[in-house]
């Protein structure tokens, strides 16, 4: 049976680290429509290898076309599918909280340990976070800040991913 649900799907790449490269394997996405979640790209012990960490909603059947076109692409060297794979992922975040009094300063400070993340810089009526956690964790984290919060700047990283070594995972 197809499975036509969509939903979020993982893709690990290891691409030479040429350039251009980015731009062809973008480029394959945008020509066939696939709207791309989250591109992460940084070398590999290898420095000319990358390691693109891509996510995309899809249903099965456009996602099995997405990793066959990947697979055709020169400079691809391994597509690896982690959408059922044990991983661990992490997602880098910098929130800004910004006009905030000396009390509300104390409680960003507070949401920071208890989310176990980086206040990264002080200013005298703002707190800058440094997250890195799970996709999840991080939007938990925006909830909380703009549910207590007027002036919050969120800038996203995408997320990175590697296969796990025991059977925990994301």
């Amino acid at each position: 049976m197809i499975d036509r649900t969509m939903k979020n799907r993982w893709i690990a790449l290891y691409v030479e680290n040429t350039v251009g490269v980015l731009a062809k394997v973008s480029g394959l996405f945008s020509a066939k429509s696939y709207n791309l979640q989250s591109l992460t790209v940084g070398t590999t012990e290898d420095e000319t290898v990358s390691r693109m960490t891509i996510c995309v909603t899809s249903d099965d059947v456009t996602f099995e076309q997405i990793k066959k076109q990947l697979n055709c692409m020169v400079e691809v060297i391994k597509v690896i599918d982690l959408t059922h794979v044990p991983i661990h992922m992490k997602e880098i975040l910098f929130a800004k909280v910004k006009s905030i009094s000396a009390e509300e300063k104390a409680e960003v400070f507070q949401i920071a340990q208890v989310f176990k993340v980086d206040v990264a810089d002080i200013g005298t009526d703002s707190l800058l976070l440094e997250c890195k956690l799970t996709e999840r964790r991080n939007n938990e984290l925006i909830t909380l800040l703009k549910s207590k919060y007027h002036n919050v700047e969120i800038v996203r990283g995408g997320a990175v991913a590697i296969e796990s070594i025991s059977t925990s995972c994301r």
